[in-house]
């Protein structure tokens, strides 16, 4: 059956190419700067109403990446040392880039690999999050430039993408792994690491991790919301269903401390992750 093209009221009718095929050349762009470029103007086509409502392409299994940073087991992770220290603070700001790189990705895939199913709200969402991720990548490049450095001067970890890789068949279970466990994880981390950069009198670097927390409290209310509506249409209780998913494809533990505040703005209650957290 032929597909329809949709278009938003009172926008342009120009189609220039389909969402899916938008979505994928975003993906298999390695350059990072490129990345953010092609993953804005995607953002930007889409909401004027210049991409046309077909997914005629498949996401790849993995998107491309840059040569560097090198990629490494967590195991083998150099440690970043003393976090006062010009190469611990370096450290500090490169992991963080590269987290919101591979987010940018995660957000795309979401679109792409699940939005013929999931329909037009589901879309506009998850590419609202992956202009957010492309913006915080940039920014957090920026801070690196200016410290000396370059996002690729540090090895990164190498396992961010294996829950994608994971749950690529089934759109709740990767709701519940990567936004209700992985975003989630960083609504607990980031009010530890906002207190260092604060008492180093690092106000830039501050505003940038205020503004990353407060998206990202966005970011995963918008993952529990779409798991909700996932689990009530399959006749599931949404906790249950998500801690069912959570040991069958999360590979790690849910430790405390958790930032319950941040978790309940993000509507994650502690009847989600208090039975199974570690």
């Amino acid at each position: 059956m032929r597909q329809r093209c949709w278009r938003r009221p009172g926008r342009s009718d120009h189609i220039v190419t389909s969402l899916a095929r938008a979505i994928r050349s975003a993906l298999l762009t390695a350059d990072p700067t490129a990345k953010c470029f092609a993953t804005r103007r995607l953002v930007r086509d889409w909401r004027q109403g210049r991409l046309g409502w077909q997914f005629d392409v498949t996401m790849p299994d993995q998107p491309a990446w840059p040569a560097r940073p090198e990629l490494l087991p967590p195991s083998q992770m150099p440690k970043r040392g003393k976090g006062g220290s010009e190469r611990g603070r370096i450290a500090l700001w490169h992991a963080l880039a590269h987290i919101e790189f591979v987010a940018i990705d995660l957000a795309l895939d979401m679109a792409g690999r699940f939005g013929g199913q999931m329909g037009h709200e589901f879309v506009a969402d998850f590419l609202s999050v992956a202009g957010d991720e492309a913006m915080h990548f940039a920014l957090l490049a920026r801070r690196l430039r200016a410290m000396g450095s370059h996002y690729g001067d540090l090895p990164a970890h190498a396992g961010l993408w294996e829950a994608a890789f994971e749950t690529r068949h089934d759109v709740a279970a990767r709701l519940a792994i990567v936004p209700m466990v992985l975003e989630a994880r960083g609504l607990d981390v980031t009010p530890s690491t906002l207190s260092r950069v604060r008492s180093q009198g690092d106000l830039g670097g501050v505003k940038i991790l205020q503004r990353i927390l407060d998206d990202e409290i966005r970011h995963v209310a918008i993952g529990t919301k779409h798991f909700i509506r996932c689990a009530n249409q399959r006749g599931e209780s949404p906790q249950d269903a998500w801690k069912s998913m959570v040991r069958k494809h999360f590979r790690g533990q849910l430790k405390p401390p958790f930032n319950d505040s941040a978790r309940l703005a993000a509507g994650l209650s502690r009847d989600y992750y208090g039975g199974i957290a570690s």
